[in-house]
């Protein structure tokens, strides 16, 4: 087999000209771990941030070969990994914390997920990092519960149109806020039963929607610039959950407001935990979240497919705010 690949490049920290398509070093996988031939790669405004200098890079992945999500077929596996994880041919998809952006990716075999049946591997490339971030923060952390209410900002990010999924078949209402109007209409194909207008008057509409009461669990994907409004819109011992920050990182939180509501705030990553919590994460949504594919309740929402070569346009087209679901890489 040939020991060379083809990856996307950082040449150097910069706007999307900086990557290219190179020949590099193809990684062997080591003990535990399994090699995939990758079909998708999604893309992640992480990439983008990491391409102008602004992510670190976890320890043990390249600091130069972006890609944070992978879809494919097991090529080799270490000696150590069961069949059952490593059978060649076996078409799996996952999160990793780095290197995917290339034609094989070495990821521990633990993490890797089986793509849902009757799904095209190409098409599984729109699953792992916003369903697995969504699933986890949205459920795994802030126990949304049927009955509830969920708040989701940035409707049409791919972690947005995947909360909006699992939350409606979980039977809980979704609330959901674009500055798109078009955005919002998509979103209420895939479940979304309040649309709102991320406008200054969001707030206000959000409590006109819950009659006063607030939303039990805010996912929240756009950060500082909308904290005051997420805290007037908070119910009793409701929990806002951060996930992205593109508005900014920073602003101001009245404390007595979240006291008297006896509520929760708290961040979230998956990049840079440990191996053991990313093991445990790819297990519950094994159990919990694929079956939902296989039946057809949940699908992934592709906004466009790149060729590799033009991973700098498809750098662009995340960056123009005007996708709605997930960017991919095709190799």
């Amino acid at each position: 087999m040939n020991k060379s690949m083809k990856a996307v490049v950082i040449r150097e920290h910069g706007d999307a000209d900086v990557l290219e398509i190179r020949e590099v070093p193809r990684p062997e996988p080591g003990p535990g771990e399994i090699l995939v031939r990758v079909a998708t790669s999604g893309v992640n405004r992480a990439d983008l941030l990491q391409r102008r200098g602004r992510y670190p890079v976890p320890a043990g992945y390249p600091e130069d070969i972006l890609g944070l999500e992978y879809a494919g077929t097991v090529e080799k596996a270490a000696s150590d990994v069961s069949e059952s994880l490593g059978a060649p041919g076996l078409e799996v998809m996952g999160i990793t914390g780095g290197g995917a952006y290339a034609q094989y990716v070495v990821v521990p075999a633990t993490t890797a997920v089986a793509i849902p049946q009757k799904m095209t591997v190409a098409d599984a490339g729109a699953i792992p990092e916003v369903f697995m971030t969504a699933f986890d923060a949205v459920f795994l952390q802030e126990e949304l519960t049927a009955g509830e209410t969920l708040l989701v900002h940035a409707a049409g990010s791919g972690v947005g149109t995947a909360a909006i999924q699992l939350a409606h078949r979980a039977g809980a209402r979704t609330v959901g806020t674009s500055r798109t109007a078009d955005k919002l209409a998509q979103a209420l194909r895939l479940g979304l039963d309040f649309p709102v207008v991320g406008d200054d008057a969001w707030p206000e509409r959000v409590l006109e929607i819950t009659n006063g009461r607030g939303v039990d669990v805010i996912l929240d994907l756009v950060g500082g610039p909308y904290l005051a409004g997420n805290q007037s819109v908070l119910a009793a011992q409701g929990r806002h959950v951060v996930v992205g920050v593109p508005g900014g990182p920073k602003a101001e939180i009245d404390l007595r407001a979240l006291m008297a509501r006896r509520g929760s705030i708290r961040g979230t990553v998956l990049r840079a935990r440990p191996l053991a919590e990313k093991e445990a994460l790819a297990r519950a949504f094994e159990r919990d979240v694929l079956p939902g594919f296989n039946n057809q309740e949940l699908r992934p929402v592709i906004d466009s497919i790149f060729p590799a070569a033009e991973a700098a346009q498809a750098h662009r087209r995340v960056e123009s705010n005007g996708t709605f679901g997930k960017v991919l890489l095709e190799w």
